[in-house]
């Protein structure tokens, strides 16, 4: 059996190593299933994100693996054909379940490792049951829209404007609105400032409705990767994530960000929109449906029990 070594995440030429080898080893339509190639780079700018990474290599020092663990618990990882079914898969766990430990907020409480795939990624299914994760009732909605059908114009209530976020100033601002928004600590500045850095960020897609009185009321961060673009042959752009103030919502903030931010990647060339929501919005689904968008697949989610 070949035999593989591991180690820490070590730099700029593993990051290569990650985006090289998603693009070598997944078919052309999840090449850009997270985490793509920007994704990877938003991710390992964060300190926290490189000291949970390990990589796989064989022989001759070709990455054959890698494997993270987020903030939130979620690991993710890829595997090349040739080491499926090696004892690499148990070493990615068992690096998961060790981040996981070190993590974790109280010693003595039980907390779960999540992992995610495509629901008809049968191979990572069984990867996941063979290595002890559970089947959850969540799913993660990919959703798209083509951009060759007409688009409304946004209507915004009465004072409120839609403008671009203006620079890493407002990240503070942007950060508490995701946060009061989702009711969670589930982004941080670091997170904010790592995706505003990588090299395909568009400061013109990165929306803010502003209220009459200045306040931050809702966002919707779009975005177009050049480089996933170049690989799958198509062209695409996101529209996610985005974020309503509680304050603020069931007002058509969130819809008319949606529509503003379709017009622009139109304008840019793009044919394709993208969003991305969880299988438990329903406001967002069905303001997303509402300016045209449809499921298109989804992602199921698995949770593995860490003591």
């Amino acid at each position: 059996m070949t035999a593989f070594t591991n180690r820490l995440y070590a730099g700029a030429t593993d990051l290569q190593g990650m985006i090289d080898l998603i693009i070598a080893v997944r078919p052309a339509d999840r090449i850009t299933d997270y985490p793509g190639a920007v994704d990877l780079q938003e991710a390992l700018a964060r300190p926290f994100i490189q000291a949970n990474t390990r990589v796989w290599e064989d022989a001759g020092g070709r990455l054959v693996s890698f494997a993270f663990v987020d903030e939130y618990r979620n690991l993710r990882f890829e595997i090349a054909p040739r080491a499926a079914g090696s004892d690499v898969e148990s070493q990615i766990i068992t690096w998961g379940e060790e981040c996981l430990r070190k993590i974790r907020s109280k010693p003595d409480k039980e907390v779960t490792l999540d992992a995610s795939c495509r629901e008809d990624d049968a191979e990572r299914v069984e990867i996941l049951q063979r290595q002890g994760f559970k089947l959850q009732p969540i799913r993660s909605l990919h959703m798209v829209r083509a951009l060759d059908e007409p688009i409304l114009s946004p209507h915004l209530p009465a004072g409120f404007i839609i403008r671009q976020v203006v620079g890493e100033n407002e990240v503070e601002a942007i950060v508490a609105l995701h946060r009061a928004a989702f009711g969670t600590d589930a982004m941080t500045i670091d997170e904010r400032l790592a995706m505003m850095r990588t090299t395909e960020y568009d400061p013109e897609l990165d929306l803010v409705a502003i209220a009459p009185d200045g306040t931050f009321a809702a966002y919707c961060m779009c975005s177009i990767s050049q480089e996933e673009n170049s690989r799958t042959g198509r062209n695409e752009g996101y529209t996610d994530p985005v974020a309503t103030h509680p304050e603020f919502q069931r007002q058509g903030l969130a819809r008319a960000l949606l529509l503003t931010g379709l017009r622009l990647l139109k304008q840019r060339g793009m044919e394709t929109a993208v969003l991305g929501t969880s299988s438990e919005n329903d406001a967002m689904r069905k303001t997303a449906e509402s300016v045209g968008f449809s499921v298109q697949s989804a992602k199921i989610w698995f949770a593995k029990k860490v003591a």
